[in-house]
């Protein structure tokens, strides 16, 4: 049986849907699959899926199967054998959840974060101190200190993708909430966490909205979520939503464009971003 890992990868979600579509071309079913590896129906099903990680041996003859000529089964397969590799994010393991393991590589990969935050500023343009002081009010679950150093030094790692030579482009509408609610006693916290943002403003891969209390009621008030674009074919859109104890992920086209016909509509009526630029230096002149 096929071992299982916490979360995929992006590359075995690429590939797990890449193995679907040569199946599905060859005209062969899961079952004819399974046959061909001498397993269960569900392990193929897994494999497509990216439950599980890609067993090099049942790559190669499924490859085979679906009659993929021998110097593109071997470059499938080094593809494989980097996505099987784990991710940087797996030495947070003891802190990181198996749900948001997958969230950390989407982000890592995706070419364009779409997102709306209702309640905190994301964890991409957070402060030290900020992430420290929202993380200590209990929004893990957990606050005993080397747990909660843990996840601030986490948050921490996954901002070095917007230094990175070819970073995302990172697009957030904040609810005015976010500037209104304190984290901290400590006004330094929130002055830190303003100046931050006025810097991220500035950033040409960066762009961020203010949905102002005076534009009333949007649909996105729901509850915050991303959307992740990418710049490989074989991936689609993927929505991540969150929730008390866990996370969806959703990637149907419906339901992704739901969430982008919503996202759209928040832009268009949420402050602009010269506007937001504004608002950030008032709020910031408050403390």
């Amino acid at each position: 049986m096929s071992e299982r890992r916490p979360a995929p990868t992006v590359g075995q979600v690429v590939l797990g849907k890449r193995l679907q579509e040569l199946r599905e071309t060859a005209g062969l079913s899961r079952e004819d699959a399974a046959r061909v590896l001498r397993v269960a129906p569900a392990t193929v099903r897994r494999m497509e899926m990216a439950e599980v990680s890609l067993k090099i041996p049942y790559v190669q003859l499924l490859l085979d199967a679906y009659g993929v000529p021998e110097g593109e089964v071997a470059a499938f397969v080094t593809l494989a054998e980097e996505a099987n590799q784990p991710g940087w994010w797996q030495r947070f393991h003891d802190v990181l959840p198996d749900w948001f393991s997958l969230f950390v590589s989407l982000e890592g990969a995706a070419r364009m974060i779409r997102s709306y935050e209702p309640h905190f500023v994301p964890g991409l343009l957070q402060t030290e101190e900020y992430a420290r002081a929202v993380l200590e009010a209990g929004t893990i679950g957990q606050t005993d200190r080397p747990s909660l150093e843990r996840h601030v030094a986490l948050r921490m790692a996954r901002q070095e993708l917007l230094t990175r030579p070819d970073p995302p482009h990172l697009w957030v509408i904040m609810d005015e909430t976010v500037l209104r609610r304190p984290v901290s006693t400590r006004p330094e916290v929130m002055t830190g966490q303003l100046d931050r943002l006025l810097e991220a403003v500035e950033s040409d891969r960066i762009t961020l909205q203010i949905a102002e209390f005076a534009s009333g009621p949007h649909p996105g008030t729901y509850a915050p979520f991303a959307l992740f674009r990418f710049a490989e074919p074989e991936l689609p859109d993927m929505v991540f939503t969150e929730y008390l104890t866990g996370a969806l992920y959703l990637d149907s086209r419906a339901e992704v464009s739901a969430h982008l016909e919503v996202l759209d509509h928040m832009t268009a009526h949420a402050a602009s971003a010269r506007r937001t630029k504004k608002i950030l230096q008032e709020c910031r002149g408050r403390f």
